[in-house]
């Protein structure tokens, strides 16, 4: 069986933890600060349910709904499912696995850039960064009752975004002791 995208372990994962229908699943991830770390929009896990059920890893459970609310399916995971899923979640802890940051192919081109326009383009990337960073601050304290790996995610998140913040500070000084 092939591999699972990043999205559809995430997905998964989530299904393991605890059947859901998509728009709870939504919720978790808006919750979780998890669109910070994965390409999941609404509108990608109706297909991505539709992918995992077809290859047989999630099943409807149950539906969901009250009243003249619509029903709402909710999936859970096969056995395979959740083989699989712990199997994918191992490997993905335990391998180093290359990133492709699109800064870095900006710096691979940095003598193209005015100096001036580089310092401007660093400055707003601090500045996002700034932003970011207090986003995730406040997303992460507002989940302090989670569990530890849901707290560990944040970590990861938060040293991350802080190391890059380092390496930004100190590349702006030698960049201005070129200066």
């Amino acid at each position: 069986m092939p591999a699972l995208t990043p999205a559809e372990l995430t997905l998964l994962g989530l299904l393991v933890e605890r059947p859901r229908h998509g728009y709870e699943l939504d919720e978790v991830i808006t919750a979780r600060g998890m669109r910070e770390w994965t390409e999941i929009g609404f509108s990608s896990i109706y297909y991505l349910l539709g992918r995992l059920r077809d290859r047989g890893l999630i099943t409807e459970v149950a539906s969901a709904g009250t009243g003249r609310a619509k029903a709402r399916k909710v999936f859970g995971p096969t056995p395979e499912g959740r083989r699989l899923c712990a199997a994918e979640a191992e490997a993905a802890v335990a391998e180093l696995r290359p990133v492709f940051p699109p800064v870095l192919v900006g710096l691979a081109s940095q003598p193209l850039i005015p100096p001036e326009r580089l310092r401007e383009a660093l400055a707003a990337r601090a500045a996002a960064l700034d932003e970011r960073l207090g986003t995730l601050r406040r997303a992460a304290d507002a989940q302090s009752d989670a569990p530890a790996f849901v707290r560990a995610i944040f970590g990861f998140s938060l040293h991350q975004l802080a190391a890059e913040q380092r390496w930004l500070t100190e590349y702006r000084a030698t960049l201005e002791g070129d200066a």
